[in-house]
């Protein structure tokens, strides 16, 4: 087959890029880095397009290149931690500390002298921490500092530590002070305060819905106060506090409601998301009075009290309400949507005023602080000056002295520590990038000129790719004289595919499974998991196009799903994951959802159908004692001409679903959701049945997960399964009728379970259809937003947020002219039951081979399961863990062990537990694992 290049230019490492003014260089970070940046105006963009061939974790003369469609070239100095993201932080009262938490790296806590700029404590379980605990959970906030500056109070899942403070900004030991769980919900504390004369600690308890409060010396509770759902941030003014309840008000009679960590929310149960924000007002002076409540915008988070006002940014409306103290009336409400394009997604999450009264306001998914001007009354309007850029995903600001400081959650993208994977069978430790290694960081500036700031904005818009890519509506009756192309320059016009399949995978990095091809930037020493394992993928890219510069964006499966179903990470899932027990995956948790739905309500909206198998679903359904045995065998033998109806059998069938209506309405309750010990191949014969008998809706969502691994085959099996999987789907999708106007998206979740050269983000993608570009590799810089917008733009749905509008549809990926030609599956070349310990009843897997040949392959399968007498025990250990991180079973979670502890068990399986893991001395239990814990609080 010819293969062609579209739009990549690849230089050697040391020349200049053709689309580029300065040379590729890698971003080099040390553990803790400062690096001083002038902040100058950037060429606009226009759109993401005008990334050309960027490369993430590289930087050019316009800055850093990060993962989800931004580049990051803040104002001022910088400050690189490579220990994890940031949560929350605070400044100490004489402003010479920073303290923050942060989480992902088995850090919690770093503190940092801003006259110096340098981290001088750190606290968690990492190797190298100054100082060690056994509880590294965090709270969706910063530390709390005394008034007196003498004691620092970390939220923690259970409660909170207290640290003395030391004459030089060091902690002493801490103490443990603990909020009990109430009916099995715990603590989860959000921020803490004192009282205005500094005797009383009151403390959000953000999962029971109450405030708390503390006498600091003892840690006593002193009184407990019911306030909003799910509180976070508090702030006085005289015995008055204001409580922000991200989940807003209690629910009614009569309120149509959905759940998030056991409470009832108010709900749009169409779009699955919250539809009140409040802030709860708490008179201190008198405990036994009613507690009021204000009525302000999505998602309240942040507060801050200044000069007669109350600032409350709502963070999933992107709006901050002003409160007159006066009267506890909303008096005026700022928008912070800098861009016309998309009224949502822009995230504000912190506020602070300085000096000079100037409003600050933090955009996360903006990389930006929106600047006001405060007219020093609550009534007066606040006049817009512009916008100034930072680092990734800003979360706090504060104004110490003439300085601004900004604490930036995700730093500069992963670009910390390389990390090793251990994945496939016989192949050598991949070390490369990988997703958590992640970074964070601190920015510091004196605040310019309004007439600077100004100047400013621009580098903002074009960072961000705003400006030139403004959602357009097709032109006259719903575009219908227009011609139809493979994707519409305009949103409703007619599009030559009427059918969208998503498949969504697990974990993979474009190195670990596409790293073996040499028509791509790939690195073949890393493809753990390459053609022999995945021939169908490898035959799909060489059919139907490879993509070598795509990225998705998340870390983690908490993230990825929402990335693809919302295209963006809401808040709330970015600010629980120093604890990830109020949710990990937030399918079925409301405050997990933003305000502008999901991608099948978007689809819907626009007139078109929709179709779920699996997919964004965590709801119970497989039946009890059903086993991956009986599910291999059911498929297989449907797949020889057998009865379709075995599939359904009572013993295995499913009955999932989701708690969002909009989504439980369109689900094939019989496919099943996230599970390792149900072989992708089965859950594609499901999808089959429907498909073959219904046709396909407009968008079809599907989730094949077992190239997650962990499940009751080898890793190796598991991954050759879900490529045997979408080989097949492809092959029947190809040879129906369907085909002419079809496009199928094969897309990982996220790609945390592998190591890649380029960077950690960067995953397999493939695009299949008679449209795509046939025989070529696509190296144009695309994230999943990217793709997000083009499955919108075919089918003629409006953008979901601020970053799916900025996002350049995958204009290059198609042809104007269709190439018919089916796809025909390739068979898998690894046995689908190897490292089974029990085999099915339909026997092992032979790969089509009899006789002797199979007789042998069968034998090699049974020895590779076969544990050595001295190790047997350590088996059973992790055999024992491997129970409790939810890989099967109803309530299963994707991506829920330790990563270091499933590199691990990983590594045992793949070489029969006879080899230690590379850099241990013996093969270890789960316990002797370093720096490993059950369950992981702070990674996956």
């Amino acid at each position: 087959m010819q293969v062609t290049r579209v739009r990549r230019v690849k230089p050697a490492r040391s020349q200049h890029l053709k689309t580029a003014t300065t040379r590729r260089i890698r971003l080099a970070a040390a553990g803790t880095a400062a690096v001083a940046l002038a902040g100058t105006t950037a060429t606009a963009y226009g759109t993401t397009v005008s990334f050309g061939d960027h490369q993430v974790g590289t930087e050019y003369a316009d800055g850093l290149q990060v993962s989800d469609n931004q580049v990051i070239k803040p104002i001022g100095d910088r400050l690189v931690t490579q220990t994890g993201k940031f949560m929350g932080s605070t400044v100490s009262p004489d402003g010479r500390y920073l303290a923050a938490t942060s989480t992902d790296r088995s850090v919690a806590l770093q503190i940092f002298d801003l006259a110096s700029y340098k981290e001088i404590w750190s606290v968690g379980k990492a190797t190298g921490v100054s100082q060690t605990v056994s509880d590294v959970t965090v709270g969706q906030e910063g530390p709390t500092y005394s008034p007196d500056g003498t004691f620092l109070w970390l939220p923690q899942s259970g409660g909170l530590t207290r640290f003395p403070v030391q004459a030089d900004g060091t902690l002493g030991a801490g103490t443990t002070v603990s909020i009990p769980a109430v009916g099995g919900h715990a603590a989860l504390t959000a921020q803490s305060t004192y009282s205005p004369d500094g005797s009383t600690l009151y403390v959000a308890v953000n999962g029971q819905n109450r405030v708390v409060a503390i006498d600091p010396t003892s840690g006593a509770i002193l009184h407990s106060w019911d306030v909003g759902i799910a509180p976070r941030e508090l702030a006085f003014v005289g015995d008055k506090l204001y409580v922000s309840d991200e989940g807003g008000r209690r629910a009614r009679p009569g309120d149509t409601t959905m759940t998030s960590y056991g409470s009832d929310v108010v709900a749009d149960t169409f779009r699955g998301t919250s539809t009140t924000g409040t802030v709860s007002v708490i008179d201190t002076a008198r405990p036994t009075a009613a507690v009021g409540s204000i009525d302000v915008g999505l998602h309240p988070t942040s507060l801050l009290v200044a000069k007669g006002a109350l600032f409350v940014t709502n963070t999933n409306s992107s709006t901050v309400s002003v409160v007159s103290t006066k009267n506890d009336k909303v008096v005026q409400t700022i928008a912070t949507q800098p861009w016309s394009g998309s009224s949502t997604g822009y995230s504000p999450t912190d506020v602070t005023l300085t000096q000079d009264d100037r409003l600050l306001v933090t955009l996360g998914r903006a990389n930006a602080v929106a600047v006001y001007r405060y007219a020093g009354s609550p009534q007066e309007p606040v006049s817009y000056v512009g916008l100034l850029p930072t680092d990734y995903y800003p979360s706090n600001v504060a104004a110490v002295g003439s300085q601004v400081v900004v604490t930036n959650t995700r730093g500069i993208d992963a670009r910390g520590p390389l990390l090793t994977f251990n994945e496939g069978q016989g192949t050598s430790p991949a070390t490369g990038h990988g997703t958590h290694g992640t970074t964070a960081s601190l920015t510091k500036f004196t605040l310019p000129t309004d007439l600077q700031i100004a100047k400013q904005t621009s580098t903002v818009f074009a960072q961000n790719g705003w400006g030139k890519n403004d959602v357009k509506e097709a032109g006259g009756a719903s575009g219908e004289h227009k011609k139809a192309v493979p994707v519409p320059a305009k949103i409703g016009d007619p599009s030559t595919i009427k059918h969208v399949f998503m498949i969504v995978k697990e974990n993979r990095t474009y190195d670990q499974v596409y790293g073996d091809m040499p028509q791509g930037d790939g690195d073949a020493s890393l493809a753990q998991f390459g053609a022999k394992v995945t021939p169908n993928q490898h035959a799909l890219a060489t059919q139907f196009g490879l993509y070598d510069n795509t990225y998705d964006v998340g870390t983690n499966s908490a993230e990825g799903h929402n990335w693809l179903m919302q295209g963006d990470n809401p808040e709330y899932t970015e600010s629980s994951a120093g604890e990830y027990t109020r949710s990990y995956d937030t399918e079925e948790d409301v405050l997990g959802h933003q305000s502008s739905g999901f991608l099948w309500t978007a689809v819907q909206q626009a007139g078109k159908t929709a179709r779920n198998y699996g997919e964004f679903e965590y709801t119970e359904g497989k039946p009890a004692g059903a086993t991956w045995q009986q599910y291999y065998c059911a498929a297989t033998d449907v797949e020889n001409g057998g009865d379709p109806a075995q599939l359904f059998d009572s013993s295995i069938a499913w009955n999932n679903g989701s708690v969002i209506p909009s989504l439980d309405a369109i689900s094939d309750h019989q496919s099943p959701s996230f599970d390792t010990a149900v072989p992708d191949i089965y859950r594609y014969q499901v999808w089959k049945q429907d498909f073959e008998k219904n046709g396909p809706a407009n968008l079809n969502m599907m989730w094949f997960s077992s190239d997650h691994t962990g499940g009751t085959a080898d890793p190796e099996a598991q991954v050759a399964d879900g490529d045997v999987a979408v080989g097949k789907v492809v092959d029947t999708i190809s040879h129906s009728k369907y085909w002419k106007d079809s496009l199928v998206v094969v897309v990982e979740d996220d790609s945390q379970a592998g190591a890649d050269h380029v960077d950690g983000h960067r995953a397999p993608v493939q695009l299949i259809s008679p449209w795509a570009q046939h025989g070529t590799t696509v190296s144009t810089y695309y994230s999943q937003i990217n793709l997000v917008r083009t499955i919108e733009q075919i089918l003629g749905a409006q953008p979901l947020n601020q970053k799916v509008a900025a996002a350049t549809p995958m204009f290059d990926a198609f042809a104007q002219t269709p190439d018919d030609r089916p796809f025909d599956a390739v068979p898998n070349q690894v046995p689908l039951t190897e490292g089974v310990k029990t085999l099915p009843s339909c026997g092992a897997d032979t790969l089509g081979l009899t006789g002797s040949a199979a007789t042998k392959l069968a034998a090699e399968q049974a020895q590779k399961t076969v544990v050595p007498a001295a190790e047997k025990d350590v088996a059973a250990a992790w055999t024992a863990w491997s129970k409790q991180q939810y890989f099967t079973g109803n309530g299963a979670k994707a991506d829920y062990a330790n990563p270091e502890l499933m590199n691990r068990y990983t590594w045992y399986q793949t070489h029969q537990w006879q080899t230690p893991y590379p850099g241990d001395a013996t093969i270890y239990t789960p316990d002797e694992v370093p720096g490993g814990y059950i369950p992981s609080a702070d990674q996956d």
